[in-house]
């Protein structure tokens, strides 16, 4: 799968994507990622940090959308990226949104 070009969307990837390829890729190791991640986050400017939080409710727009084709993929892709939305954005822009894919109702 292109994590990278779904995370990009139509832009050039940002370094700190590799990071968040890896942590797919190799799920296992993504607990060791975190940091890493926070920390090359936190030298980015407002525009990539918009970009790389976009990156990241791509990724969870994409999951939802293919779910069925691979339900531990979708499942690992929604994971990361609302745990990495959540660590460095405090919150999931998608507001109904919640990890496991349930709307909140009314």
């Amino acid at each position: 799968m292109e994590y990278s070009r779904i995370l990009a969307g139509r832009e050039d990837p940002l370094p700190v994507f590799s990071k968040v390829v890896e942590a797919l890729e190799n799920f296992e190791e993504f607990p060791f990622l975190l940091e890493p991640v926070y920390r090359e986050a936190s030298d980015l400017g407002d525009e990539e940090l918009d970009r790389l939080r976009f990156g990241l409710v791509r990724l969870q727009v994409y999951a939802d959308i293919h779910r069925y084709e691979d339900m531990e993929a979708a499942q690992r892709m929604k994971y990361v990226a609302a745990v990495l939305e959540r660590m460095l954005f405090g919150r999931l822009l998608l507001e109904g949104e919640e990890a496991g894919g349930k709307q909140q109702c009314c």
